[in-house]
């Protein structure tokens, strides 16, 4: 019985799974954080921010490599927001791992923005106008 265990225990070590998501590298869930946080500032309308399309690659570009990357990343946080909201979505670029991340991120820059959302607007917000994912109007 004890071998048995082994041996399954050690396969499902070495053997991907279908329900086993891939780890963010550094990067990306550097990205990812600083696109989920930027994205809270605008759901919860703070006020003076809109979206920076072009600077939102150009620092996935930086942080990834390139900007093939930045936007792969950007199409699976899009597909994961998808996904928890019941909308279709392509499953190609849908990632468990940035859903995850995303959800989690999101809770803990939202719980925040509701508990104290002028402070939390500012330094958020501004924030994601210096790394270039927001801009101020």
């Amino acid at each position: 019985m004890r071998v048995k265990l082994s041996v399954v225990a050690m396969l499902a070590a070495i053997l991907p799974g279908p329900t086993r998501a891939a780890a963010l590298s550094d990067a990306e869930a550097t990205f990812l954080d600083q696109m989920v946080t930027a994205s809270v500032v605008l759901e919860q309308r703070c006020d003076g921010y809109e979206v920076d399309g072009s600077g939102s690659v150009q620092l996935g570009a930086r942080l990834l490599g390139s900007p093939d990357a930045a936007m792969a990343m950007i199409d699976a946080y899009a597909a994961a927001i998808k996904a928890r909201d019941g909308v279709s979505y392509d499953p190609g670029k849908f990632r468990p791992e940035v859903s995850d991340m995303a959800s989690r991120t999101f809770r803990r820059v939202r719980t925040d923005l509701i508990r104290n959302p002028k402070r939390a607007c500012a330094d958020y917000g501004e924030a994601s106008v210096d790394r270039g994912l927001l801009r101020r109007y």
